[in-house]
């Protein structure tokens, strides 16, 4: 089949080369230099018509394929220079042709700005700046589907938008913060046909005295231009439908609501999106929620300490349109931006997301050590409802000085109930839990920034997080929970060989462990920089500031009896009151210096480390110094081309949840209990990446290689009887460190209308943990790999062919288990009888162990057919999803424990009718 495909593509390549020519020459200024991308633009004579374009690479060279028997306007262009045109005939036996250009520097500079709108790319300074049309075929639906096709830009799975291998961390439209934070809600909520031009800012920094000061190498921002009729309009568009959904041969109803309203004008922006469904589109998940920052930057990115404040540790099920059974979503967000004057900017936006969803899943879990498993049937209903609110200013009343304020309310709340049947060597015992959080958090940072003059700039930032988590578990069962653990507790390896029993459990029919948990964190982060500009390539950096974070955390278990009374442990090992404190004051240096082609940023920071926990009447106490170092090099090959190297040294240290000595429920057979005594582990990290951007020839190569090595790790000394674990937080042998190793890849090459695509990722983990009191290492290797061929044809069908091969090989103390998943996929998009467009994609797996003894082979197919009359606003369409009613997928996992190999249950065939109405 491989074979095939390649024999097939190769034809196709040769057909499209023996009707086409190539058009190749160098432009270059009025006294023989170079052109770095210039453009040159193609049009049909006759018509006008854009057939081809190119942009130079740093020797000037660039080419074009023109097809035969007709005759072309060529137009070479450059920002501050005048335009030239030639005129090239090209008969049906023409060969290729060499053609030159000289342009002269341009006069008035304001016809900048018009130059930049008639080129398909400009590059200016930091700048890329993409004319969509340039690159789209109108088939196009949001702006995910626009950025796809931007060379050197890429949209994940996620809708992520990275470019040159980084995630873009803000996205803009018309220069105003469309949801700070996130770039999935643009790639999937702004009309492609509103989209005019796609700035890239590399680089980026949001304020204008910082910009080069430090290492801006790693932000990326997108500002999204709209088209003329967008501007000082409303716009956007309703889709609503209809649709039955056919679930073990049962229909039942299926619904979408999906209003999306804009405005843009110089004084203010407003945005809605709205979205209503039960077709298993998921518009805000969990996920999403616990990882929108709101645009907050990470506070002392590079000062050399880990520390964070974690979220519950309860393990609710990940929601994932692809893992549910059903989905039902509502969802509502608004952005606005407002410019009260000259020196005053106000933004903000507010998000609602209220999923249900129900999770069916069997699977397979092999615990290690004691050589048993155990096959589990789960039926899981889950609740988000979630809530977000931020608020952002803006003051800068002049060049000089800046001050802003941001404040990010989050508010929610999870409800999980889980039916699970847990089936270990014949003996089956029904369990029910009920998992309850309700976290709510606010945090706010105002910043400052004031420029002295050229020489001296200062900085300083303040931050502070208020969170209180209030995490209800529920474990019902028919087995006596823990059975025979602490007993090998107090033989093996006793945490407390006093205390370490579960005497206070009394006999029942059904056994009802509940679990009551607060925390209340407060964190305060401050730090003032100071750069003095010794001259315009380097510049010193010192910074001074603290981090005083202050955790109480409280957690009590209890037993509900067969009479409906309540059985309090009020055994210490079973309730926890702990105040936990956390202070880091440090003082850092770095230095910057541009030399040639390369960029060095070395530094060091001098931490002190404060830590006070107490807890049953006693309090535990640490201070500790630490020289924290790290560099930042890079390497300018040449302006889209660069190497980047990074290392640094990371004092991690843990939240109040590994402190706290007494035991807490993780799930119905594990039980968690912390250390007083814990310290910090050390992590080594080395960071290589590369990125060729050659818009010359349309080629773009990145790769990154990484390497983590973590010594004095806190890990879990555990004891495992059966399916029971109780483990306990460690900080583990330093002469066995914790290992972590990634390679990445990922090539594309454009030819004519075609792009040639191929992505690789291994990723290689060694850890250790103490199970049963020995030692186990446990190796995790996994690769990815994924080759696949697209077009962008204006008027001709386009597709998109590929291969995705992945293979999971797991090691944990000598037993291994190696996972494939073989998926072929192809996707085509054909535009038929003037008005109809129809999109179907395919996605074949199939699932494999080295064993046989899991198998399963399953493919989802979609299709899409729309009408649309012309410029009409009215659009039809009918969409079908899981048309082959696959019922299930599966995926694998792997802790030090055990391997799990799950097998989850999928939406069933959904017909839809939508009707979509441009405003």
């Amino acid at each position: 089949m491989n074979r095939t495909l390649i024999i097939i593509f190769c034809i196709f390549g040769c057909s499209l080369s023996a009707q086409s020519i190539k058009v190749k020459g160098t432009i270059k200024d009025s006294i023989g230099n170079p052109l770095e991308f210039a453009n040159v633009i193609a049009s049909v004579k006759s018509s006008g018509a854009t057939e081809s374009y190119g942009i130079t690479n740093h020797q000037g060279r660039y080419q074009l394929d023109l097809p035969k028997g007709n005759t072309y306007i060529l137009r070479a262009s450059f920002l501050g220079y005048e335009t030239k045109e030639q005129t090239v005939n090209v008969p049906a036996d023409a060969e290729n042709i060499d053609l030159d250009f000289i342009l002269n520097p341009q006069e008035n500079q304001l016809d900048d700005v018009e130059i930049v709108y008639e080129m398909p790319v400009t590059v200016k300074g930091d700048t890329i700046v993409y004319n969509a049309d340039s690159f789209t075929n109108g088939d196009e639906r949001k702006l995910g589907d626009v950025m796809k096709k931007l060379p050197g830009v890429e949209v994940n799975d996620e809708g992520e938008i990275q470019v040159e291998g980084k995630t873009v961390s803000k996205v803009m439209v018309e220069g105003k913060d469309f949801f700070d934070g996130d770039s999935k809600l643009a790639t999937k909520n702004i009309p492609a046909d509103a989209v005019d031009k796609v700035e890239v800012l590399r680089n980026y920094n949001e304020v204008d005295q910082m910009r080069g000061l430090g290492n801006d190498r790693d932000n990326v921002a997108i500002n999204i231009k709209l088209k003329e009729g967008k501007k000082n309009f409303w716009f956007g568009e309703v889709t609503a439908g209809a649709g039955i959904a056919d679930e073990y041969g049962e229909e039942n109803g299926r619904y979408l609501v999906h209003p999306k309203l804009f405005y843009y004008s110089p004084k203010y922006s407003i945005n809605v999106i709205t979205d209503f469904n039960n077709i298993g589109e998921v518009p805000f998940t969990f996920r999403d929620y616990f990882n929108f920052t709101g645009g907050f930057k990470n506070f002392n990115k590079g000062g050399g300490t880990s520390f964070r404040i974690s979220d519950s540790d309860l393990g609710f099920a990940v929601s994932q349109n692809d893992r549910a059974k059903s989905i039902d979503a509502k969802f509502i967000a608004g952005n606005f931006s407002y410019a009260v004057n000259d020196k005053l900017d106000i933004s903000g936006f507010g998000i609602l997301s209220d999923n249900e969803m129900n999770i069916v899943n069997n699977s397979i879990r092999q615990f290690i050590e004691e050589g048993i498993t155990e096959n589990t049937s789960t039926n899981n209903d889950q609740r988000n409802q979630l809530a977000m609110l931020k608020l952002s200013s803006t003051y800068k009343p002049n060049v000089n000085f800046q001050l802003d304020y941001d404040a990010l309310i989050k508010t929610s709340k999870q409800t999980e109930d889980d039916a699970t049947i847990s089936i270990v060597g014949g003996n089956q015992n029904d369990i029910s839990e009920v998992k309850e959080n309700k976290p709510f958090s606010i945090n706010q940072t105002a910043n400052a920034y004031y420029t002295l003059n050229d020489k001296n700039i200062f900085a300083a930032e303040v931050q502070h997080l208020y969170q209180n988590e209030d995490p209800f578990y529920q474990a019902v069962q028919d087995d006596v929970p823990f059975r025979g653990v602490f007993t090998e507790i107090d033989e093996m390896n006793p945490f407390n060989s006093d205390a370490d029993t579960f005497d206070p459990l009394e006999k029942s029919d059904r056994y009802n462990i509940n679990q009551n948990k607060t925390v209340k964190s407060n964190k305060l982060d401050a730090k003032v920089d100071y750069y003095y500009v010794l001259n315009n390539v380097s510049n010193l950096n010192f910074t001074l500031g603290t981090t005083y974070s202050n955790q109480n955390f409280n957690s009590g278990i209890f037993q509900i009896l067969d009479n409906g009374s309540q059985n309090d442990f009020t055994e210490d090992d079973f309730n926890n009151d702990v105040t936990y404190t956390f202070t880091d004051a440090f003082l850092g240096l770095h230095y910057k210096l541009k030399s040639g082609k390369f960029i060095f940023n070395p530094g060091v920071t001098l931490h002190n480390y404060y830590l006070k926990n107490e807890q049953l009447g006693a309090a535990s106490t640490q201070n500790d110094w630490r020289v924290l170092p790290d560099v930042n090099v890079v390497l300018e090959l040449k302006k889209s081309e660069n190497l980047r190297f990074n290392y640094a040294i990371t004092s991690e240290y843990s939240d109040v949840n590994n402190y706290a000595e007494a035991y807490v429920f993780n799930n119905y057979n594990r039980l968690f209990r912390g250390n007083r005594e814990l310290e910090n582990s050390l992590s080594h990290s080395y960071n290589l990446t590369y990125f060729s951007f050659n818009l010359f020839n349309y080629t773009n190569i990145g790769g990154n290689l990484s390497y983590t090595r973590r010594i004095d790790a806190i890990k879990t000394d555990t004891d495992l009887v059966g399916i029971s674990q109780v483990s306990r937080a460690v900080n583990f042998d330093s002469n066995f460190p914790d290992e972590t190793f990634s390679a990445l890849g990922r090539f594309s090459k454009t030819i004519k209308k075609v792009q040639f695509k191929l992505d690789a990722a291994v990723f290689l983990s060694k850890t250790n943990n103490i199970i049963n009191g020995e030692i186990r290492a446990s190796k995790s290797f996994t690769q990815n790999y994924n080759a696949s061929v697209l077009s962008n044809f204006k008027s001709f069908p386009n597709f998109e062919v590929g291969y995705r091969f992945m293979k999971n090989d797991y090691d944990n103390g000598g037993s291994t288990q190696i996972f494939f998943t073989n998926r072929p996929y192809a996707n085509v998009n054909i535009r038929f009888l003037k008005n109809f467009n129809l999109f179907a994609e395919w996605d074949y797996y199939n699932y494999t162990n080295e064993a046989k003894t899991i198998g399963n082979s399953y493919s989802f197919f979609n299709a899409n057919l729309y009408y649309q009359n012309g410029d009409s606003p009215w659009e039809f369409s009918v969409r079908a999803t899981n048309i082959l009613d696959t019922e299930s997928i599966n995926n694998d996992s792997f802790t030090d424990q055990f391997n799990t190999t799950s097998q989850y249950f999928v939406m069933p065939r959904i017909v839809m009718f939508v009707i979509k109405y441009d405003l």
